[in-house]
């Protein structure tokens, strides 16, 4: 039986169902499309999240590190600063002492019994340490004869327990703002000692300024080795 022409009511109502199946396919293809979108979406904005979260991370962390680098040197500063005026207020400290001992020196040679008393010792002294037949004493202008009586009796002392003659010369040479003391010249000039007062107390600050310290301040903690 051959098949007859459609009508225009039953073309149109073919090309509706055409339609209708083109449009759920779209419809579907474009749900797919949305799906698929939301989903590289959802992804990508998650791994923009992920990089903008390490980046403040990475921040945070900079600004943390070099907030601790100005803390540490703020610290170190201000340890430093209460360092160096602890030390300062020591120094002052060892100063005044020094000038206390200074003062006592002064006093020393102020007082002229034991004065003459100190010089015949530091002469007997240098005497045996020179052993020469002659000896140069200089002393301030002002000690020339009170050091001229203290060298008789040093070169007294000096015949009995050595034996020997010792001719000797006394000049004010020395500065007159010296504490005091004399210092002797061999008569070949090849040896002076120096026990003026100024070089003794000189000496004797260098030789016991460690022991000071300690008594006064305490064992050094960075300190390993003592002789």
């Amino acid at each position: 039986m051959a098949s007859r022409p459609m009508n225009d009511d039953e073309v149109l109502n073919e090309m509706n169902k055409m339609v209708a199946f083109i449009k759920q396919e779209a419809m579907e293809k474009a749900r797919e499309i949305r799906v698929k979108a939301d989903e590289e979406f959802a992804i990508e904005k998650a791994k923009l999240v992920k990089q903008e979260q390490q980046a403040i991370d990475a921040q945070y962390e900079k600004k943390r590190k070099g907030a601790e680098v100005a803390q540490k040197i703020a610290q170190s500063t201000l340890t430093n600063k209460s360092r160096l005026k602890l030390l300062h207020r020591r120094e002052e400290h060892l100063q005044d002492l020094f000038s206390t001992s200074r003062s006592s020196v002064l006093a020393l040679a102020k007082d002229e019994g034991r004065y003459v008393q100190f010089l015949e010792g530091v002469i007997v002294q240098g005497f045996l340490q020179v052993m020469e037949p002659s000896t140069t004493i200089h002393v301030r202008a002002r000690d020339v004869d009170l050091a001229g009586q203290a060298a008789a009796g040093a070169a007294e002392t000096y015949k009995q327990l050595s034996g020997r003659e010792m001719k000797f010369e006394v000049e004010g040479s020395l500065a007159e703002d010296g504490a005091g003391g004399v210092k002797l010249v061999s008569g070949s000039r090849r040896i002076t000692l120096d026990n003026t007062l100024d070089e003794r107390l000189r000496l004797l600050e260098d030789r016991m300024l460690p022991e000071i310290r300690h008594d006064l301040f305490g064992a050094n903690p960075n300190r390993k080795f003592y002789t």
